[in-house]
């Protein structure tokens, strides 16, 4: 099993704006590096040049997802938190609104698996209707059970 994650930011501004300039003018940087790491497996792209800006989710077109799938759950941990990654990441604030939902998701596919994005906003759904669960989780849930379904026995022992 991988493991997929599902990222929802709603920008500031539209995708063009001064205030967002220099999320999006390093946008390919950040992928590019997520996409060098040991461990990554795929991203959700775009047609238009933006990555993962070009699907929108509303009308607004400033609502925009980050769909991609690794490995395990330390290569995921590993790019997020130990990387220039974090450094973006600390600086979200800027680009971003605060959501008042539920908007970060993750949950195992089998191998080779590329989730659609609808399939990822049912578990981010599924995350806000249920609390964390096997099926859809956050960093809690993940710290707390950090191998895919396959990698724990029967008697409940993780299996490495």
């Amino acid at each position: 099993m991988h493991l997929a994650e599902l990222n929802i930011g709603r920008l500031v501004a539209d995708t063009d704006d001064p205030r967002v300039a220099e999320f999006m003018n390093n946008l390919d940087r950040i992928n590019g590096l997520g996409k060098r790491m040991p461990g990554f497996v795929w991203m959700m792209e775009g047609t238009g040049g933006q990555g993962n800006t070009d699907a929108k989710l509303d009308d607004s077109g400033r609502l925009v997802p980050n769909l991609t799938v690794w490995e395990t759950a330390e290569s995921l941990e590993i790019f997020v938190f130990k990387t220039l990654h974090k450094a973006f990441m600390a600086r979200r604030a800027e680009w971003f609104e605060v959501l008042g939902d539920m908007h970060f998701v993750m949950w195992w596919v089998p191998e080779g698996h590329h989730p659609s994005l609808d399939e990822a906003m049912g578990k981010l759904q599924h995350l806000r209707d249920h609390g964390e669960t096997p099926d859809a989780f956050g960093w809690t849930y993940l710290r707390a059970h950090p191998h895919a379904p396959e990698q724990v026995s029967a008697d409940g022992s993780e299996n490495t």
